[in-house]
């Protein structure tokens, strides 16, 4: 649906997901649009992915989110083990950004990302879920992955889905993304 203020950005692995989610904060803070939200960033070593760093879009503080030590006091999938108290950190924040008590909600609100812990299993950031379902947005932008897109479709059935497939697309779909900004 185009043109829905709910955009859901999906792909395969390492095709630019979060490198989009980067660009349009960046591109949305330029343009004078309050940002708030998590990145999840991929950290590499030797050209392997092996932990993700957790970063707060309103104050650019950044914590490790997740690795794949088998030895973990957080939330365990297949391929990651969650640290618990930067599980909460992440839902907290998300807990934040739309909410009228700190402040007026954020202008975009950006999810990187809602995953089978949230939509399956009910853990994680549920905050996320929340601030999406209240509106309390100009612009929602949440990365979810293909295999779990109905479920987030079933939930907002007005989101309008955006596909990369490749790292290359990012910064061309962050442009025709951004002319919503102004």
């Amino acid at each position: 649906m185009a043109n829905s203020n709910r955009l859901l950005i999906t792909g395969a692995l390492e095709r630019g997901k979060t490198t989009l989610c980067e660009q349009l904060a960046k591109l949305a803070g330029e343009a004078g649009w309050e940002v708030r939200g998590v990145l999840s960033l991929a950290v590499f070593v030797a050209g392997r992915k092996v932990s993700i760093d957790l970063v707060n879009l309103s104050s650019g503080e950044r914590r490790p989110l997740a690795h794949r030590d088998r030895s973990t006091d957080g939330i365990c999938t297949k391929r990651w083990n969650f640290i618990q108290n930067a599980t909460e950190w992440g839902n907290a924040i998300l807990g934040r950004a739309t909410s009228y008590s700190d402040s007026a909600p954020c202008d975009l609100l950006i999810i990187d990302e809602l995953g089978p812990l949230e939509l399956v299993r009910g853990e994680g950031w549920l905050n996320g879920l929340t601030a999406i379902e209240s509106g309390n947005y100009r612009l929602a932008v949440v990365v979810i992955r293909p295999a779990l897109l109905h479920l987030a479709l079933e939930k907002w059935p007005d989101a309008e889905v955006i596909e990369i497939s490749a790292p290359e697309q990012a910064n061309q779909l962050a442009a025709r993304i951004a002319d919503r900004f102004s």
